[in-house]
């Protein structure tokens, strides 16, 4: 008998202890307060120098701000818009940064929405080319696509400074010049402008094959990767058509590089942030957009990674000012690509360089 009390006793003590345990691990049972899930933002974006600044200086302020957590997944444009495509019948990204050619396909293929003014106040104060006509994404930073030149090799030499395009067709540069090939935007921008700068345009592309054929004369070689830097540092290109954070990053070490605008304009390539279409967060991927374009996040991104600011209240001074695309004066300068049209043509293009601009190179 004794025996059986016992064992009800160490029974009914072991019982109390399960159960208050599983109170305390489950707070929504009675007597127990309830939590609010932290709620995740999944942000997809550029890697490298943009993931760092990201996650050091943006990234922990709008989670203090509003409360969450961002997840940060990192990738480039194109890889972006991959997973994009792979979830689009049921997004687990809420945020996409993508560069302006593979973002105009994203939109085409009705990935992503519209932005909410009345959440993203900050648009009221972006600069007409950095919008979309139907406000689905923005550019959040711009760079231009001009001509760099290595100018001690260049006053050496005797020669003056870059200021058109079809200076690249000078004979002078023959065996001295590393270009971007058509497989990356740079090389779409060097066709195009040259076909501007020769009476042509996006629908009238045959002045910019006939002038890349005269400039590839002088080339060494077309480079796939967007990156030149090696090509300047090794003395392998004495000039070239590259992005101007590139070149003023490289400027930075050191490396006596200069960058232009040719007189015949730059065109923008334009950095953009984009709310997911049915993204698992809407509201909240609204907020982040917002937040980007905020005065305080474009001072952080132009000091940090050479990306001309878009909001038009931005104020900045000192040297920094020489070392992107900053203000109206600069912006009006700058050509906007149709990339829905150009997307359209750009295998046809691409197929038609390696034929007769880039092969044996």
């Amino acid at each position: 008998m004794k025996r059986k009390v016992l064992l009800g006793l160490s029974c009914f003590c072991l019982a109390l202890v399960l159960g208050c345990g599983q109170q305390a691990a489950n707070p929504s049972a009675e007597g127990g307060a309830q939590d609010t899930p932290e709620k995740t933002l999944v942000l997809a974006a550029y890697g490298g120098s943009y993931e760092k600044k990201m996650k050091e200086a943006i990234i922990p302020k709008f989670e203090q701000q509003f409360g969450v957590k961002v997840q940060y997944i990192t990738g480039s444009s194109v890889d972006t818009l991959s997973k994009l495509q792979a979830q689009k019948d049921r997004p687990q990204i809420d945020v996409a940064f993508l560069d302006d050619g593979p973002k105009a396909q994203a939109k085409s293929f009705g990935l992503l929405a519209p932005l909410d003014e009345s959440i993203v106040t900050n648009l009221a104060h972006v600069y007409d080319i950095a919008k979309d006509k139907d406000n689905i994404g923005v550019g959040f930073g711009v760079i231009a696509t001009g001509l760099a030149y290595n100018k001690d090799v260049f006053e050496q030499n005797g020669w003056e400074p870059l200021k058109s395009w079809n200076d690249l067709a000078d004979p002078k540069f023959k065996g001295k010049l590393v270009l971007p090939s058509i497989a990356n935007t740079y090389g779409v921008h060097l066709l195009l402008m040259t076909a501007f700068a020769n009476g042509g345009s996006e629908r009238n592309i045959e002045p910019g094959f006939a002038k890349m054929k005269e400039i590839a004369e002088n080339a060494v070689t077309f480079d796939k990767t967007a990156d030149v830097s090696n090509y300047f540092l090794q003395g392998q290109t004495v000039a070239s058509a590259w992005g101007s954070s590139r070149v003023f990053t490289l400027q930075d070490t050191g490396f006596p590089i200069e960058f232009v605008i040719p007189q015949e304009g730059a065109p923008a390539l334009m950095a953009t942030v984009n709310v997911v279409k049915n993204a698992p967060h809407a509201e909240l991927a609204q907020q982040f957009v917002n937040f980007i374009l905020s005065e305080e996040v474009q001072v952080e991104f132009a000091h940090s990674l050479f990306d001309g600011p878009v909001n038009k209240n931005v104020k900045l001074e000192g040297d920094i000012t020489k070392k992107l695309i900053y203000g109206e004066e600069q912006m009006a300068k700058l050509v906007k690509v149709d990339w829905e049209y150009v997307n359209q043509k750009r295998a046809e293009w691409t197929e038609r360089a390696n034929k007769e601009i880039e092969v044996a190179r």
